[in-house]
């Protein structure tokens, strides 16, 4: 299951934050969500296996941009925590090119952090996991504006964690959108929030199951 909340401040300027929308979401392959409404993909990937680490010392060309290169992480392959994953990227249906994206930690959180969003017995008993992750343009074109989003949890067993995810600012885990000018060697760090349902249960892991890995059900592990 997903919970989606979308937050606004009450007026101009104002630090406060209030839940606006609050919907939960299946997370099963159909990518359905419980009221009927679509979704995009969330199609949970096999296990991956270990392979070896990218080759992060390819410099971008343009044809790399507009594809796959040698050296680029595989759906399926793990890495370390800290450790760097290159790829081409696409965000809409213009921005294109290539990024290296690293997941730097896995923080565990307290109940109490979710009390502002008020998302009553939705939240109920679950901990908040914060998966913080850099990402680096390596590739020739300009991302700004672009969204690098995609990133779940794992528990112990590889199962999905549930996604929280937040319209809005959230100060525990802050995360926006690429500004404007990222252009090649810029670097901007992000945050996903994943939910484990006991204090018991730990995320363990993180997975980037964006494009291109989306499409073969096989994304990117951190661990």
């Amino acid at each position: 299951m997903s919970i989606f909340a979308m937050r606004k401040a009450t007026t101009l300027g104002a630090a406060g934050l209030v839940v606006v929308g609050l919907l939960a979401l299946s997370a099963c392959k159909s990518g359905d969500s419980s009221d009927g409404a679509a979704k995009g993909p969330t199609t949970a990937p096999s296990s991956p296996s270990p392979s070896s680490q990218p080759d992060q010392s390819a410099r971008p060309s343009s044809p790399a941009d507009q594809g796959g290169a040698a050296g680029d992480a595989k759906g399926g392959q793990t890495f370390k925590i800290g450790e760097a994953a290159q790829f081409p990227f696409k965000y809409g249906t213009t921005t294109k090119g290539r990024i290296a994206l690293t997941v730097t930690s896995i923080e565990q959180g307290a109940p109490a952090d979710l009390t502002p969003l008020k998302l009553g017995d939705k939240a109920a008993g679950k901990v908040p996991y914060y998966i913080h992750y850099s990402v680096k343009n390596v590739g020739t074109t300009d991302l700004a504006y672009a969204s690098v989003g995609h990133i779940k949890g794992r528990l112990g067993d590889g199962t999905e964690a549930q996604d929280l995810m937040i319209i809005g600012s959230f100060e525990k885990c802050p995360s926006d959108s690429l500004p404007k000018g990222f252009t090649n060697g810029k670097t901007q760090a992000g945050c996903a929030i994943a939910l484990a349902p006991s204090a018991t249960t730990k995320v363990v892991s993180a997975e980037y199951w964006g494009d291109p890995f989306m499409t073969n059900g096989q994304g990117l592990i951190w661990k």
